[in-house]
């Protein structure tokens, strides 16, 4: 066979460029063509291209590196360190910004608590004097005069067949005639009898009490029915009569049956003179009787919970004290103040929603002797002495006068009680 060569007319020579080169020297094979074998070894057709495309991704690879090494360092590597320092500082501020923010928050957030707590307070206190004030104008508008101005105003609840305690209480603890009214003037400090009527007015026992009233002048009548179930509204009925004759400090209520110690009472009551809104008294709370027949048994036993619950705190009802504001309240509101019927629980009662201060003084509560007595001994003279298993001194128109001698503080404490 002859071979043929094939040369490129020198005419149309241009120069290789790209992958000509390559082309041109790969041996192809077409259909209707014969070639004959170069001195170089042909390569498969899939290889060939195989190598084509591996080549053009390699160029790739290696144009974008070059890329990216010809841009400046400074610029691509300047921009973070120039963005982080701001940024650094910024959130650094903001931390501290944060942070002392919140502290202060709590800071305002606890003053205006505070404050809220002392506006209440005051904002109480001026209802309690406005309350006070109207109840003072409308009594004046009443054709009654000013009224008398004391510290202390002590009502001895009392009965009609009471007679020989009060006699045992003029006998030792009280002043009488003379003494009662000058007591009255130099020291601010009225005593007198509280008693109701009978349910028919003008009879037997209202006439006894008159008599009684025209020897000694010492008697607060209320209208009232007297009643020893009626004791709740009898005490909500003194306060409010009290606090329409009297501008008083205080306003006390003791029983017939209890010794009381009148230089110690105006002394313990000294002690809370400037503050509004006081309830002194020994405190207690006993149980709600829920039986019938029972003293002291509790009718709405079943408003404190279950059986076998106990009453809120309250001061015994043998001997308590409550500041001008309180007694103001109950006379404005006594139509509608809830009696229950243990008059100490009432007391109690119509005092817990308020914003008061309950005093426990357990010397408003000593025993008779000898647990007065040792006391006296001591030089702690108690305010008031009395038997709890007789919710007052047993059998009292016999032993008020020992009580007295033993536990007594003496005629002149009074006179020399700074108040």
């Amino acid at each position: 066979m002859q071979l043929i060569s094939e040369k490129p007319s020198p005419t149309n020579k241009k120069p290789a460029t790209g992958f000509q080169p390559l082309i041109s020297s790969i041996p192809l094979s077409f259909p209707g063509f014969n070639r004959k074998k170069m001195r170089g070894r042909n390569f498969p057709a899939k290889s060939v291209v195989a190598l084509c495309m591996a080549s053009f991704l390699v160029g790739i690879v290696l144009s974008g590196r070059i890329w990216r090494s010809s841009q400046p360092q400074s610029q691509e590597q300047g921009r973070p360190n120039e963005l982080r320092i701001p940024i650094q500082r910024d959130c650094e501020h903001k931390r501290k910004l944060v942070e002392g923010t919140s502290g202060n928050i709590i800071v305002e957030v606890s003053k205006t608590h505070q404050a809220l707590q002392a506006l209440d307070k005051t904002m109480s206190s001026l209802e309690m004097e406005l309350a006070v004030a109207r109840t003072s104008r409308t009594k004046a508008a009443k054709t009654r005069p000013t009224m008398q101005k004391a510290f202390a105003v002590i009502g001895i609840n009392t009965a009609f067949s009471s007679k020989k305690r009060r006699d045992s209480v003029r006998q030792t603890w009280m002043p009488t005639g003379s003494k009662l009214k000058r007591l009255e003037k130099e020291k601010g400090i009225v005593i007198r009898f509280v008693i109701g009527h009978s349910p028919t007015p003008g009879g037997i026992l209202d006439r006894a009490i008159d008599t009684e009233e025209a020897e000694n002048k010492d008697f607060l009548k209320l209208d009232h029915i007297e009643g020893y179930h009626e004791l709740s509204g009898k005490t909500r009925i003194y306060f409010a009569t009290a606090v329409s004759m009297w501008d008083a400090d205080f306003y006390v209520k003791v029983d017939d049956d209890v010794h009381v110690n009148l230089g110690m009472l105006v002394t313990t009551l000294a002690r809370y003179r400037s503050k509004p809104r006081i309830y002194i008294g020994c405190m207690k709370s006993g149980p709600v009787l829920s039986q019938k027949g029972v003293k002291y048994h509790e009718p709405e036993f079943w408003k404190f919970g279950e059986e076998g619950n106990k009453y809120f705190r309250h001061a015994t009802g043998q001997i308590y004290a409550i500041s001008k504001d309180l007694a103001a309240y109950i006379s404005i509101n006594s139509p509608i103040l809830h009696r229950y019927a243990n008059e100490d629980v009432s007391l109690g009662a119509w005092l817990l929603g308020l914003e008061v201060e309950h005093v426990d003084d357990r010397t408003m509560c000593c025993g008779t002797p000898p647990d007065c007595e040792w006391k006296v001994q001591a030089g702690n003279v108690c305010v008031a002495s009395f038997d709890w298993s007789c919710s007052g001194i047993c059998k009292s128109v016999d032993k008020m006068k020992d009580v007295h001698n033993s536990c007594g503080e003496g005629e002149t404490a009074v006179w020399n009680a700074i108040i």
